[in-house]
């Protein structure tokens, strides 16, 4: 007997919840959302009709893969990052909440800066850099990765966001010097990898068995990419210019020390929804 797109919701929900899957009802109308390819909006407003058992069987498949620890967001192939929707793949880290604080900080330093240059390091989706373009019009944004796949990750993101005019996109490893002709910014930021390499095999398995170990791991202490962002990249920053980077519970004043060894002075950190210093701001001198 055929079933609505609403009883099918309801089972899969149930089927979440059991796993112990907290925001269960939120990914079960998310999952079914995207099978049938209509907004959540759309997904209500039909809840009523009946679905073909091709339907069935796609969700099926789609809960399976949630209830194996898949995050959701690769099952989509879409998250939201600060008001903005994206595409994620498993090649680049899901935006999170925390790196909001960080597109926040970032737009903070650069009020009144008019037209300014900003280059995402270790930029993965994009989220942060086309998250300060769609915020000011103004503003022109590199965005920088190592890995080719993020990089066509952030190209379909740039399409998607209509910033084409203003947002590109450069092969870069932030371990070695600057490209010569990337030109200079008025801000760096990155959200590098900061778990340091023996705490990973730690993690919940949904990140560690999921999301690109290469994006996670900073090192024996977590703090290796720092070091490379301020003995290196301080020569793609203008004088008085800003650097703001995204860091682990318990690293802002290493993170603070590491810059202030390489002409930064300590301007500034953010704190995260917790309380966790979860940002450090610091200026070129």
């Amino acid at each position: 007997m055929p079933k609505t797109y609403n009883e099918m919701y309801l089972e899969a929900r149930k089927r979440l919840k059991a796993a112990g899957i907290r925001e269960y009802s939120l990914e079960a109308r998310i999952i079914l959302s995207a099978a049938a390819n209509k907004t959540r909006e759309e997904f209500v407003r039909d809840a009523q009709l009946y679905a073909g058992t091709e339907y069935e069987e796609k969700v099926e498949g789609l809960v399976r893969r949630r209830l194996n620890g898949e995050p959701v967001a690769y099952i989509t192939g879409d998250w939201e990052f600060y008001g903005m929707p994206l595409k994620v793949t498993k090649d680049v880290l899901i935006p999170r909440p925390d790196t909001e604080v960080l597109v926040s900080a970032a737009l903070e330093l650069l009020k009144g800066a008019g037209e300014a240059r900003a280059l995402d390091l270790c930029s993965g989706s994009g989220c942060i850099g086309l998250a300060l373009a769609k915020e000011l019009p103004s503003l022109r944004v590199v965005l920088a990765d190592n890995s080719d796949e993020a990089l066509k990750v952030c190209r379909m993101n740039i399409l998607n966001s209509r910033l084409t005019q203003r947002v590109t996109c450069v092969k870069a490893d932030v371990r070695e010097a600057p490209p010569k002709l990337i030109g200079t910014f008025d801000i760096i930021v990155c959200n590098p990898p900061y778990i340091p390499s023996s705490d990973i095999e730690g993690l919940d398995h949904e990140v560690r068995d999921f999301e690109p170990r290469e994006a996670l791991d900073g090192g024996a202490d977590g703090l290796e990419f720092y070091r490379h962002i301020a003995s290196k990249w301080h020569k793609a920053l203008r004088p008085g210019a800003f650097a703001a980077v995204e860091c682990g519970m318990g690293q802002a004043q290493e993170v603070r020390n590491i810059l202030a060894q390489k002409n930064f002075v300590y301007y500034k950190t953010a704190k995260d929804l917790q309380g966790i210093d979860r940002v450090v701001m610091a200026k070129l001198v």
